[in-house]
C-alpha cells in the first residue's frame, strides 16, 4: 500500500465497508456521504488499486474451469463446460449434461432465433432440464431426419418439438428418415418440397444444439436400427469415428467424402459450420475419441462434457 493521507484512508475504508459490507450500492453512498457516485466509483477502483480491497472468489468449480481452459487453449474454441459427476452412472451423466446445457441454452438464444437441433439423448436431456424464459420469435428445426421407424423421445424432431412445447415457440418436423437404402432414394426426398422447406429452415439456424456420434455398434444410430454391421464396417473402412448431423468425419476431423453419404438426410458437417454458434453435448469415455475429431476439426463452438471425458479427450489428443 503506497503513503496515504490518513484522512482519505479513512474515507476510502468507510466507502469499501458500506459497499462490501453493508450493501449500499453507489448512489446510495453517494447520498449518505454527499458526493457524487462517479466519486464513489472512483474511492472504490482506488481501493482495489491501494490493497484495502482484496477480493478472493469462492470458487467450487476451479478443477473443472482449469480444463476449461485448456480445451479453449488446445482446439481453440469459443467455450467448454465441464461438470463433475460423481459416479459412472449413465442416467445421472445424461441428467448432468441435460441440466447444465439447459443454463446455456437459456443463456444464449436471443428474439427470432431458428434453433437447428440434433437427435441424441443427451439432447432430449437438455429439452427435458429446461424452464420456460420469455423469448419472442423463436423457431426449432431438426438437423435431420428421424433414426429408424420406433418411436423414441430423442429423435430431432421430437427434440425440436420439446424444446418448442417447453418455450411456447414454433416448431417443424422433417417427414423422412435419417438414412435411406439407396443414394436415388437420398436425392429424391431431399427434393421433396416439405423435406427442403425443413432443410432449408435448418440451414439459416444461429444456434445448433447436437450430440456428438460415435461409429461403432453401440452407437445411438446402429441401435436405432438407422444403420446396420455393414454399414458401420464400412463407415469405420473409411476412417469414420465421429457422426455429426448428416456426415461422418475421420479421426483429425476431416469430413469423409463417399458416395453413400447421399442416402443420409440431414445437414452436413459443411453446413452445420455455417451456424454461427454450435452447441455439442457429448459424455460417456467412450466417446471420448468421437469428440476429439469433432473438436480437432473445429466442427464446434461450445463444448459441454463431464470431466472424465474431458481428461479422456486431453490425454487422447495430446498423446498423438
Amino acid at each position: 500500500m503506497s503513503e496515504m493521507n490518513p484522512e482519505r484512508l479513512r474515507i476510502l475504508v468507510k466507502i469499501c465497508q458500506l459497499y462490501y459490507e453493508d450493501g449500499l450500492n453507489q448512489l446510495e453512498i453517494a447520498k449518505r456521504l454527499g458526493i457524487s457516485r462517479p466519486h464513489v466509483s472512483r474511492m472504490l477502483t482506488a481501493a482495489k488499486t491501494e490493497g484495502i480491497v482484496r477480493i478472493a472468489i469462492h470458487n467450487p468449480f476451479s478443477g473443472e474451469q482449469e480444463l476449461e481452459k485448456q480445451f479453449v487453449s488446445a482446439f481453440g474454441i469459443q467455450d467448454a463446460i465441464i461438470v463433475d459427476v460423481d459416479d459412472g452412472d449413465p442416467l445421472k451423466l445424461q441428467s448432468q449434461l441435460g441440466r447444465t446445457s439447459a443454463a446455456l441454452i437459456e443463456s444464449v438464444l436471443m428474439d427470432g432465433d431458428i434453433v437447428g437441433v440434433m437427435a441424441g439423448r443427451t439432447v432430449a436431456s437438455a429439452a427435458g432440464e429446461l424452464d420456460y424464459f420469455p423469448r419472442e420469435g423463436l423457431r426449432f428445426v431438426p438437423l435431420i431426419g428421424g433414426w429408424g421407424s420406433e418411436g423414441a423421445s430423442w429423435h430431432a424432431g421430437s427434440n425440436a418439438m420439446a424444446f418448442a412445447n417447453k418455450l411456447k415457440s414454433k416448431y417443424w418436423l422433417m417427414h423422412a428418415p435419417a438414412t435411406v437404402s439407396s443414394i436415388e432414394t437420398g436425392q429424391l426426398l431431399r427434393q421433396e418440397p416439405e423435406i427442403d422447406k425443413v432443410l432449408q429452415l435448418a440451414r439459416r439456424s444461429r444456434v445448433a444444439v447436437i450430440s456428438i456420434g460415435e461409429v461403432d455398434e453401440g452407437a445411438t444410430m446402429a441401435k436405432s436400427g438407422s444403420v446396420n454391421r455393414a454399414d458401420i464396417a464400412m463407415l469405420e473402412e473409411r476412417g469414420a469415428v465421429a457422426n455429426l448431423c448428416a456426415s461422418f468425419i475421420d479421426r483429425d476431423g476431416r469430413e469423409l467424402d463417399f458416395p453413400e453419404q447421399h442416402r443420409w438426410i440431414g445437414l452436413s458437417a459443411s453446413e452445420l459450420r455455417a451456424i454461427p454458434t454450435v452447441i455439442g453435448i457429448a459424455g460417456g469415455e467412450r466417446k471420448a475419441e468421437a469428440i476429439t475429431a469433432a473438436l480437432r476439426g473445429k466442427w464446434i463452438d461450445v463444448l459441454v462434457t463431464d470431466a472424465a471425458t474431458a481428461k479422456a479427450v486431453m490425454a487422447l489428443h495430446l498423446g498423438e
